[in-house]
């Protein structure tokens, strides 16, 4: 193109613009994917020298599906680590004599197991509730056989004021042989009384319990209105409990309350059947926030907590197996020895008896469940 840079231009005459073309290859087309500097700086992959960039992969449902579940499993690995180290740590085993006097059994998860369940009732010094023990040999407060494993769910709760033949101390409540003799002696009056074999035991700590509830994030109980006041209350250095009728979300010391709760104000008509029901809807209502969304993120702080609840013959591994046992197994219904009568005791007490019409067709109902 000629040069009309110094050519004189007429007065209306519209200026004159140069128009440059760029150097051939400096930029690619939509098929190169690049520029020569991006050649120049390896990007591409065919410049001398530069690094090579590989592809990015592409992101599918079946990656994300592995990759979930890989985590699923990593948590699961997590807890059951935190559940065995916790076991060691505490080591709260059952003594030797109750070791003994229970029958062999497998851990519960393929075959079917029978665990008795014991709470005492011991209270702190200073409590003020009445019939409670604060010092000397306690009395069993809960009193519970459970059947799991083998795709077996049942329970059965047996009233603490139930009179029977205690071994080498005659006729007795039967709470009163943890009292005489601890887990062992509860563990051959059971036996004894219903004519069944006991695989294990375990024995509650509440001390610890609340940490365990609390841990869950809590449990919903369903159940009618309660006002008790353990330990005296509030006013006494213990606690109250107020829980309204429906279903309430309760924290670890509430949960406590409620299963230690006798004297229910806002029901004076209750009796200790009342608190055995109240004791298993407990058991249920841990249960299903074990197996819920909300308890498998809290999972591993879960873990953690369970083995410093309980004492009990089966170390961490056989109690891991007893634990997916009763969440694989289905929700047991809510069982209770039924008495017929009262009968008056040698030490002028009173105490409740069973029909053998009754205890056996719980027990049935226990073995077959």
């Amino acid at each position: 193109m000629p040069d009309t840079r110094d050519r004189p231009q007429a007065p209306d005459a519209p200026p004159e613009y140069n128009v440059y073309r760029t150097r051939p290859r400096l930029r690619r087309g939509r098929r190169g994917g690049g520029s020569v500097l991006d050649e120049l700086r390896g990007r591409d992959g065919r410049g001398a020298g530069g690094p090579t960039v590989k592809p990015r992969r592409r992101i599918t449902v079946g990656k994300v599906a592995a990759g979930i579940a890989i985590a699923l499993v990593g948590w699961v690995v997590l807890s059951a680590v935190l559940f065995l180290v916790s076991s060691l740590v505490q080591g709260n085993h059952a003594s030797n004599s109750a070791k003994a006097a229970l029958d062999s059994g497998g851990p519960g998860l393929f075959s079917p197991t029978t665990t008795l369940v014991l709470g005492s009732d011991q209270r702190p010094k200073g409590s003020k509730e009445p019939g409670a023990s604060s010092s000397g040999p306690s009395r069993s407060d809960s009193i519970m056989l459970m059947r799991t494993g083998g795709g077996h769910s049942s329970r059965l709760s047996i009233p603490r004021d139930t009179v029977v033949d205690i071994p080498g101390h005659g006729r007795n409540k039967i709470n009163a042989a943890y009292a005489f003799g601890g887990a062992a002696l509860t563990i051959q009056t059971v036996k004894q009384y219903l004519g069944i074999p006991i695989n294990h035991v375990i024995e509650i700590n509440f001390a610890s319990f609340p940490d365990l509830i609390d841990a869950m994030g809590g449990v919903d109980y369903t159940g009618g209105c309660v006002i008790s006041k353990i330990n005296g209350g509030f006013k006494n250095g213990g606690y109250t409990l107020r829980l309204r009728s429906g279903t309430t979300r309760i924290n670890g010391k509430q949960a406590l309350a409620l299963a230690r709760t006798r004297h229910n104000l806002c029901n004076t008509r209750e009796s200790d059947l009342t608190r055995a029901l109240r004791q298993q809807k407990i058991i249920s209502a841990m249960k299903s926030r074990l197996i819920s969304p909300s308890g498998f993120i809290r999972l591993p702080l879960i873990a953690w907590n369970a083995p410093k609840t309980i004492k009990s013959d089966m170390g961490g591994p056989t109690l891991m197996t007893f634990a997916a046992g009763m969440a694989t197994s289905g929700n047991a219904p809510t069982r209770i020895l039924k008495p017929s009568g009262v009968v008056t005791l040698p030490d002028g007490g009173a105490g409740l008896v069973v029909s053998p019409a009754e205890k056996q067709a719980e027990v049935q109902r226990l073995l077959k469940g």
